[in-house]
């Protein structure tokens, strides 16, 4: 699966979105594998939601509302090596209370680099979904711009 990840990473050089989100169920190697691609590379994944945690708790709710999205492109600036840009643990993008659009935002970044990000939700019919129907975090967006790994249920 690693080499399915380095063929894909070579091929998005050129477009504009360079977004590569990999999915796939709880325990599937999603994790594993962006860490072993990230050895490969000499970069670490970056733990987007123990960074952005940290930077967040000091603030009251409203900060956090106005603040996050400043917060999160700073930190990002600070993990990126080159241009290319790991992320893991982006279930704090979806906070209702910080009004992101975590899909967007992964977009943006990848205007400007290759990004490859584990999506904690799942593709169905072409759709990116988050979390269920009646549940304050559900998303749902549509995959255009976006390359993606599905990854089966490890045996």
């Amino acid at each position: 699966m690693p080499s399915r990840l380095e063929q894909l990473t070579a091929n998005i050089g050129d477009l504009h979105s360079r977004l590569i989100l990999i999915i796939g169920p709880p325990k599937s190697g999603k994790t594993q594998l962006l860490r072993t691609y990230g050895e490969s590379k000499g970069i670490a994944p970056f733990n987007l939601g123990a960074a952005l945690g940290r930077r967040l708790i000091g603030l009251s709710h409203r900060q956090r509302q106005f603040q996050s999205a400043e917060v999160l492109h700073e930190l990002i600036a600070q993990h990126t090596l080159g241009d290319l840009l790991l992320i893991d643990n982006i279930e704090l993008l979806f906070d209702a209370s910080l009004k992101l659009n975590p899909l967007d935002l992964l977009k943006r970044q990848s205007h400007i680099k290759k990004v490859i990000a584990i999506w904690p939700g799942d593709l169905r019919d072409g759709r990116l979904v988050y979390a269920e129907l009646n549940h304050p975090e559900y998303r749902d967006y549509a995959a255009e711009g976006v390359v993606h790994l599905r990854i089966e249920q490890q045996e």
